[in-house]
């Protein structure tokens, strides 16, 4: 189980932000095991699609919506 949060390295040489559950959080994330996506406003969940309990952070932009309509 992760304790709290961790980064793994990409092939791009960024850093990919992982939350566990029972972390405290807010916004939009998605189970790293299995894409199931959820918004939370106090702590993240243990996943109820698998059981999961790593979270990545959905990327988020005000104009990322709109975009799609398009």
């Amino acid at each position: 189980m992760l304790d709290g949060v961790r980064d793994l390295p990409t092939a791009d040489g960024d850093f990919v932000e992982f939350f566990a559950t029972g972390s405290p959080a807010t916004g939009q994330f998605h189970c790293s095991a299995c894409g199931y996506g959820v918004t939370v406003h106090t702590e993240l969940p243990r996943c109820p699609m698998c059981s999961g309990e790593s979270w990545e952070q959905t990327a988020w932009s005000p104009l990322s919506r709109a975009l799609e309509l398009q």
